[in-house]
């Protein structure tokens, strides 16, 4: 029997819609901004290494660019003594401003990088949080949820805040690979005040330790483009193994559940992928920077019919 002959090709169709998700400025006011601080309070950033690399960088090359500057005659006349004795004078006085230009530019340049991942790690972070979340019609339906890559728990957070503000029994599980990170996401659940609708989880997301059809909800922000990267970013492999964790996000989500899925450069990838598994309701929003490159939402529904697994299964057993 061909499953997908029974499947309505209006359940694949695929939207780009920015209405299903508010911009994260349409609602920037002084409330908000502080309440952003807040959030970095609570949160922190993974991201810090990368940060204080730029911040280092760009303070050396400020550094260096305010040297050529206050001594750019002498600097000019060293080339041209020593490097380019040949060369006519205004030749070596080029190359010294050029060089002068080249080192303040970068330094500008790894001044916005690094106020672009401070903006992206946290307060960004949120912001596309509750957009995501908004991707959910109906929330007093949920009883059990999943955040796929959980990290410090911004967005688990946020799925808990949402469940108690409905007054809801229902929880979120967060996943995560490293139990280090899992136990600083209990704290700032505890700190957000809803420790009692939050669960984590260590596991790997390619094999996620729940039963099929067992989650109303499964949401991941920023976490899956970075399965697979042993094998390199852009490898076939690196895709497979992306492809495997959707899969099993189809798995675990009980028919008529919603998945949402906030990534960096490889939505298109996720979309294909989606259609494979011949999900519903595909939805893309517009491009958002995040981590100095273009990121997307995704949301799918996964289809009431029982067939759907079945072909999931085949799916995901044909990449491995």
């Amino acid at each position: 029997m061909n499953h997908r002959s029974n499947l309505n090709p209006l359940h694949t169709s695929l939207s780009f819609s920015s209405a299903a998700y508010p911009s994260p400025s349409s609602k920037m006011t002084s409330k908000s901004f502080r309440h952003s601080m807040q959030i970095y309070a609570i949160y922190g950033m993974d991201e810090w290494q990368t940060l204080l690399f730029l911040l280092f960088h760009a303070v050396v090359f400020s550094f260096l660019s305010a040297l050529l500057l206050l001594y750019f005659t002498p600097f000019s006349v060293l080339l041209h003594s020593y490097i380019f004795p040949s060369l006519p004078a205004p030749f070596s006085r080029f190359i010294a401003g050029f060089l002068g230009s080249l080192t303040a530019i970068s330094a500008v340049c790894l001044y916005f990088a690094s106020a672009n991942i401070f903006h992206s790690a946290v307060s960004l972070h949120w912001d596309m949080a509750q957009r995501m979340l908004a991707s959910v019609t109906d929330w007093s339906t949920v009883r059990t949820a999943l955040d796929v890559g959980c990290g410090r728990g911004i967005l688990l957070n946020s799925v808990a805040l949402m469940l108690k503000k409905q007054g809801s029994s229902g929880r979120v599980v967060g996943l995560d690979r490293r139990r280090k990170t899992t136990l600083a996401t209990l704290r700032t659940a505890a700190i957000e005040g809803v420790q009692e609708y939050v669960t984590c989880r260590e596991g790997d997301p390619r094999r996620l330790p729940f039963s099929d059809s067992y989650f109303d909800v499964v949401v991941s922000g920023v976490y899956l483009h970075t399965v697979g990267k042993e094998y390199g970013h852009r490898s076939a492999a690196a895709a497979a193994e992306r492809g495997k964790v959707l899969g099993e996000v189809v798995r675990v989500l009980k028919p008529g559940g919603v998945g949402v899925v906030w990534d960096l450069v490889c939505v298109p990838e996720y979309v294909e992928r989606l259609r494979e598994l011949r999900m519903e309701e595909i939805r893309v929003s517009e491009r958002v920077t995040a981590y100095m490159v273009s990121s997307q939402i995704v949301s799918f529904r996964k289809p009431r019919e029982g067939t759907v697994g079945v072909e999931a299964l085949d799916w995901r057993g044909s990449i491995c």
